[in-house]
């Protein structure tokens, strides 16, 4: 799954290790879900989303 969390992470100047400890996840787990390596949970989609200001559905895009 695709996902703009860098982008969005970046132009807020928040940190991988800020986001994770807003999200209470490891650094690791942004890192993954960043690099597509791993898909969230709903709630970890949710929490990111609203970390970063933003909607689930903008936040994730399925490959096609």
């Amino acid at each position: 799954m695709k996902n703009q969390i860098k982008e969005r992470r970046k132009a807020k100047g928040i940190s991988q290790q800020e986001l994770a400890n807003y999200c209470k996840v490891t650094r690791q787990t942004i890192n993954a879900i960043e690099n597509e390596k791993y898909d969230p949970s709903l709630q970890l989609a949710f929490d990111l989303a609203r970390n970063l200001n933003t909607t689930v559905d903008t936040l994730f895009m399925p490959e096609q």
